[in-house]
């Protein structure tokens, strides 16, 4: 493999355009390629996007050779068997978050980039942002004190559409795997593998999830207090909560550009501006794992993405949600 790695895109929707939109800023790679089950959809995606090469199948664009790493960027259902796919033609793949729909599929593609001795990460983009850097490591180095608690909210206002994505259960739609991972990834970033797992859901029209509140409790008396929703429009902050401190990730969280600190009666806002749309930081770090001859990345590791699906399980199991394709 060259020092640049060269990337193509599994799907030609809106998380397949940021992607794009954000791989011209990292440092180390080049886009190559989309590909589409639809030959027009992805001529004319290549086209908007100046991208060279188009693929009228996912199938062709893993045989391609030049590549060397693939974004899946499909709706959820699809992940699974898109992800194996590109692992068996040997290529590094990065594939949006929830890695799959549950734990059983998320262990089906752990185990093949394993065999596969091929990288692998969930694309949870937003760890790998300044923001949450940075609050890693004020809390390595104690600055909140023992971290007790988190509050993190995601939700946001989405016109009824019962045939499109979010609210469609034949595409795994609702509030829990599109934005409801975000803080459930956060908590476990910090806190692990929760002990106890319950929350409760309204589950409309069409079955899904369209708001949910989630309480995960971990050793040591720890909690995170999480709001999801895709029909009601939430705060979006998230708090990080501790013995002598705390520290705010300001709205949007997942995104954030400024963190503020409070300790001992006093504030420290700390500004920490994004290059680019935030994407390409995620590509850097698969560029970084593949330089150093890794097959997943300490910061996303994927066993953590099988415990974070294994808790949207539980959830899920409690509302008496399952998706039709399971």
């Amino acid at each position: 493999m060259s020092t640049t790695v060269r990337w193509g895109i599994i799907g030609a929707g809106n998380i397949a355009r940021k992607f794009a939109a954000g791989i011209r800023h990292a440092v180390g790679a080049e886009l190559l390629g989309v590909g589409s089950r639809a030959r027009e959809k992805a001529e004319a995606f290549g086209e908007e996007l100046s991208i060279p090469r188009r693929y009228g199948s996912y199938e062709d664009l893993a045989a391609d050779g030049d590549v060397d790493a693939v974004y899946v960027a499909t709706p959820h259902p699809m992940h699974k068997a898109c992800a194996v796919l590109c692992l068996s033609a040997g290529k590094a793949v990065l594939c949006e978050k929830p890695l799959t729909t549950n734990a059983a599929e998320a262990r089906e593609v752990v185990d093949a980039a394993r065999r596969a001795g091929v990288f692998c990460m969930e694309g949870m983009w937003t760890r790998f942002l300044p923001a949450i850097v940075r609050m890693r490591e004020l809390l390595a180095e104690g600055a909140v004190g023992e971290v007790r608690m988190i509050t993190a909210d995601f939700g946001f206002h989405t016109e009824w559409n019962p045939e499109g994505r979010l609210l469609n259960p034949h595409l795994a739609g609702g509030g829990l795997l599109d934005v409801g991972v975000y803080p459930i990834s956060l908590a476990s970033m910090l806190f692990g593998t929760p002990r106890r797992v319950t929350g409760l859901a309204h589950l409309g029209a069409t079955g899904v999830d369209e708001q949910a509140g989630i309480i995960l409790a971990y050793d040591g008396g720890r909690i995170a207090v999480i709001a999801t929703a895709i029909r009601t429009t939430t705060p979006q902050d998230a708090w990080i909560l501790g013995t002598e401190g705390r520290i705010r990730l300001h709205a949007p969280w997942w995104s954030s550009t400024k963190i503020t600190l409070h300790r001992r009666g006093e504030e420290e806002k700390i500004e920490l501006p994004l290059v680019g749309n935030g994407y390409n930081y995620e590509v850097e770090e698969v560029g970084r794992c593949l330089a150093e001859g890794l097959i997943e990345s300490p910061t996303m590791p994927l066993d953590e993405s099988i415990s974070i699906m294994e808790t949207t399980d539980r959830l899920r199991a409690q509302w008496g949600l399952k998706y039709p394709m399971e």
